[in-house]
Order: structure tokens, then sequence, then C-alpha cells
């Protein structure tokens, strides 16, 4: 399969484009001389890939600015950009996770034999690239709250929570984008 980079741009991606950077000039993010630049380069835009040139370094609308792992108490990174990786096991999980997938990477994050001393963990996911996948897997009574996730394109969040959950369960608030791809939520009954 091709790479959603490698995809013909229309006019509606263009269109969609402009409208970022006139956004960007409001917010005084760029000057009226990058918007007359940038817009030249959307409109002779032929990808997808060319088009996220011409707005990566701008911040996706609707979506929070991330705070770094430092200022949430610590945290925990976990980000791929081809490869797997994962945390699973027992440990004490920080009040702060962010979970990154590229291209045909895939990020999973098991709670079902962690210590949670938090009543919220906020998961920031980020996939950008078809194929990347980040898989959650919680135990029954835990919430996982995904409204504040942005769906663009092609990407989605599957969750479906079994009933009843635990009053007192931790919740997972899940934060950040998904562009393409997917972010599997699964909940398990925990060890014994």
């Amino acid at each position: 399969m091709t790479d959603h980079r490698e995809l013909r741009a229309g006019d509606r991606d263009r269109e969609r484009v402009a409208e970022l950077l006139r956004v960007a000039v409001a917010e005084g993010r760029i000057t009226l001389e990058e918007l007359h630049e940038r817009v030249d380069r959307a409109y002779a835009a032929r990808t997808l890939g060319d088009l996220d040139g011409v707005v990566a370094d701008l911040p996706v609308p609707g979506v929070p600015a991330r705070p770094a792992p430092s200022e949430a108490g610590g945290g925990l990174e976990l980000h791929t950009v081809g490869g797997r990786v994962e945390q699973a096991g027992r440990r004490t999980v920080p009040a702060y996770i962010s979970a990154r997938a590229g291209r045909w990477g895939k990020a999973r994050i098991d709670f079902t034999r962690a210590d949670c001393p938090h009543g919220e963990v906020v998961l920031d996911v980020e996939i950008t690239s078809w194929f990347g996948d980040i898989v959650v897997v919680v135990p029954r009574g835990w919430r996982v709250r995904d409204e504040d996730v942005v769906r663009r394109r092609l990407g989605a969040v599957h969750n479906h929570p079994p009933v009843p959950l635990a009053a007192d369960g931790v919740t997972v608030r899940l934060t950040g984008y998904v562009q393409t791809g997917d972010v599997w939520v699964r909940y398990r009954r925990p060890p014994a």
C-alpha cells in the first residue's frame, strides 16, 4: 500500500491548507510574506506530503499544546517511527505518557499489571502515517476517555468499554491527534 504522503492532493486539500495558513497569520504565527510564499507552495503541491511540508511547523487546530513530560511531573515517552515499542509488566504509572507511532510503527501500553497512584493518567497520542497503531490495554473497571483526541483524515479511535465501569477506577484520558492509523483500546481482566 502507498504512504498517504505519496497520494495526489486535491483542490479541497489545498484549500484546507490555505485556510490553516490564514488562521496562522491571524494568530501571529507567520508573517504576511510567509503566507504568500506558503499559499503559493500549497497551490503548487502535487502530493499530500507536499502539503504536509507547508504546515509542518504549525500546530494542529483544535489540538491543545502538549506539555513536555518535565512540565507534566515526569512522564514516559513511547515513540517509534517504524518499529515496535511496548510498556508492560509491573511498574508505577506516571501521570503523563506520550505515545507516537509513524509508518508501520506500533506502540503498546499495557496497564493490567501496573500500579497506578493517580486517579487520572493523560495519554497523549500521535499517529501521522498509515499503518501506525497504538494499542492501550487497561484492566476492566478503568475508564478510557477519547473525546479529546482529534481525528483527521482516516484516523480512528476504537474504544468500546464493557459495562459496568468501576466508580473508583482509574481514568485514562487520551489527548492528541490521529491523522491516519488507529488507536485500539482493549479492556482485560487483571491477571491473578
